[in-house]
């Protein structure tokens, strides 16, 4: 299992906002919630099989000190790089939070 010592990166957690559009609509923007440590690790790659698209998604494996706030529609940003999260779960012993996420790479 992770270490303390072992969450090296500062990334951002960010969280979705939405506004009214004016036409019925919402446009969705991040808000930063705070900085954290983490350990970023790649998983391997898999292929995109959306219709029309030439990326790919990269697939990374998060590690933060155990919230309980975080969920799929949260985000993650190191500098450029933004990372989706697709799943998260609590460590065995509930001092981590597990995430699955995906950077997209078109």
């Amino acid at each position: 299992m992770t270490a303390p010592g072992e969450l090296n990166r500062r990334l951002l957690l960010q969280a979705p906002v939405e506004t009214d559009d004016g036409a019925g609509g919402v446009t969705r923007s991040y808000a930063t919630v705070t900085a954290l440590w983490a350990q970023v690790a790649p998983l391997p790659p898999r292929p995109d099989n959306t219709a029309q698209s030439l990326g790919a998604s990269l697939r990374y494996r998060i590690v933060i000190r155990f919230r309980d706030d975080v969920t799929t529609r949260h985000r993650f940003r190191d500098g450029a790089h933004i990372y989706r999260t697709i799943a998260a779960r609590a460590s065995a012993d509930r001092r981590f939070l597990e995430i699955e996420a995906e950077e997209r790479e078109d």
